[in-house]
């Protein structure tokens, strides 16, 4: 083959940094978003914070996004910088009495930074074994046996393996196992469910004829009940209706993952992005103002920015990076509230009369509502939320598929769901409806629906089957 050089003409698509910091800010949740925000603040200095910028919304979901504009800092206005050359002891008082107050502090234990750090299991449960008169022998016994609970506050470990691990004889094992089990929360340190519940029932201490064919219940039923038998349960027990239901409630009280009460993690707060209101008879879309950036160009450092020398060569791509920024934020913040309107517009029954009102949509129809790529709409719908009259959504709530109806039409799978739940909400308790009689009620509606598409519906609604809802 013969080599050579030869020239063409034609065209690609190439991303550039800035673009690519463009969708990245699309695709991040709201939280996510404000600790980018932060590291940006913190390694360009030609971003500042601004308070008091708000950003306008439209006073209706029209589609007149010109109105729509976001005030992100505009350089035509920017207040005066306050002086930079401030050193640290203008701002810090460092004199004595601080030093004072700091040596006082120190001699005192830091409580807040002790309650605020997440507790485990199993420092509740030593604070608790530091409250116990133990042996120094037993309170090794009992760090053991703290250390093999699990999270759920089972013993995950058998009492042979360790009382190889102790040296120590089974009974004394066994001995400290009961004091731990004694602890708090009740049902800590079982070996099993049947374990967990009774150490739950023998802490109540009003004992009546429903505690005690609970005791009954759980040491030998359990099974039974795991089953929804009642009718087997109530032979095996010789017991009547009432006293059965009344020892099914208090069994039902019960916790059987009793660790999981403590050191359950830290709460996940969501930020919504937009606002959803009524105003008379229309639905008013607008975005967060409290989520959202409030971000300024600084003018003391932009007007360094002239030079030729490499000092201002960095300002100047400082100050490129920082408009460029505030200018992907600003796309953000509008194509958010562009989407969010397309979806209010469209799911406005939902809105007027709940979940069974849901229109089957899809990400390719607000992609042509807006004019913009099914990709696009993903990154947006990704992680972002709408405070609602009805609650509080992500984006992606309001996207499902559809089931054809008798009429030619098409029935939203949430709303389907809705509608499974509903009537499984006034089912008669002990004749549950099974998924094929679900499924037979749906198509006396119109809706054609086939029993293992109920079944998957149904599981998706955190429904429990028709066997684990029959009650007494």
């Amino acid at each position: 083959m013969k080599q050579g050089l030869e020239l063409k003409l034609g065209q690609h698509l190439a991303m550039t940094p800035q673009l690519q910091q463009a969708i990245r800010l699309l695709q991040l949740s709201t939280l996510d978003l404000q600790q980018e925000v932060q590291m940006m603040l913190d390694s360009n200095p030609l971003l500042d914070e601004e308070e008091g910028v708000e950003l306008a919304a439209s006073d209706s979901p029209a589609p007149a996004q010109e109105e729509r504009q976001l005030d992100l800092a505009a350089e035509t206005n920017l207040p005066e910088e306050l002086p930079v050359d401030s050193q640290w002891d203008d701002v810090f008082d460092m004199g004595s009495s601080g030093a004072a107050s700091a040596t006082a502090d120190d001699e005192l234990p830091d409580f807040e930074a002790r309650n605020s750090r997440e507790q485990s299991l199993q420092d509740y449960l030593r604070w608790q074994a530091d409250l116990t008169f133990f042996s120094s022998e037993d309170r090794s016994l009992a760090e053991l046996i703290i250390d093999a609970i699990d999270d759920n506050g089972y013993l995950a470990a058998d009492l042979e393996e360790l009382t190889e691990t102790s040296g120590r004889p089974m009974v004394e094992l066994e001995t400290v196992l009961l004091q731990v089990q004694d602890f708090d929360p009740p049902g800590v340190g079982a070996r099993s469910l049947c374990e967990c519940l009774s150490l739950q029932l023998q802490q109540i201490e009003e004992e009546n004829e429903a505690l005690l064919l609970a005791r009954r219940i759980v040491a030998e039923q359990l099974e039974l009940l795991a089953k929804h038998d009642y009718v087997r349960l109530a032979q095996a027990l010789d017991a009547r209706e009432e006293e059965l239901r009344a020892a099914i409630a208090l069994i039902a009280a019960l916790n059987p993952k009793p660790g999981g009460e403590i050191g359950a993690g830290d709460s996940e707060y969501v930020i919504p992005d937009v606002i959803v209101r009524w105003i008379g008879k229309r639905l008013r879309v607008e975005l967060n103002a409290e989520a959202m950036p409030r971000l300024r160009i600084n003018r003391h450092y932009a007007d360094l920015s002239g030079g030729k020398d490499a000092a201002h060569r960095y300002i100047q791509d400082q100050l490129n990076e920082a408009r460029w920024f505030i200018k992907s934020l600003q796309s953000r913040q509008e194509t958010i509230l562009k989407v969010a309107t397309a979806i209010v517009e469209r799911q406005k029954d939902f809105f007027a009369n709940g979940p069974e009102a849901m229109r089957p949509m899809v990400l390719r129809d607000i992609a042509e509502a807006v004019e913009m790529h099914e990709s696009t709409i993903s990154r947006v719908t990704n992680q972002k939320f709408m405070t609602t009259p009805r609650g509080l959504f992500e984006f992606k709530y309001f996207f499902s598929s559809h089931v054809g109806t008798d009429q030619g039409g098409a029935a939203s799978a949430t709303a389907i769901r809705a509608v499974i739940l509903k009537m499984v909400q006034v089912e008669d308790s002990q004749h549950p409806l099974s998924d094929a009689e679900i499924a037979k009620v749906l198509a006396e509606q119109g809706i054609q629906i086939a029993r293992r598409t109920v079944a998957k519906y149904r599981e998706a609604a955190n429904i429990p089957p028709a066997s684990q809802r029959r009650r007494l």
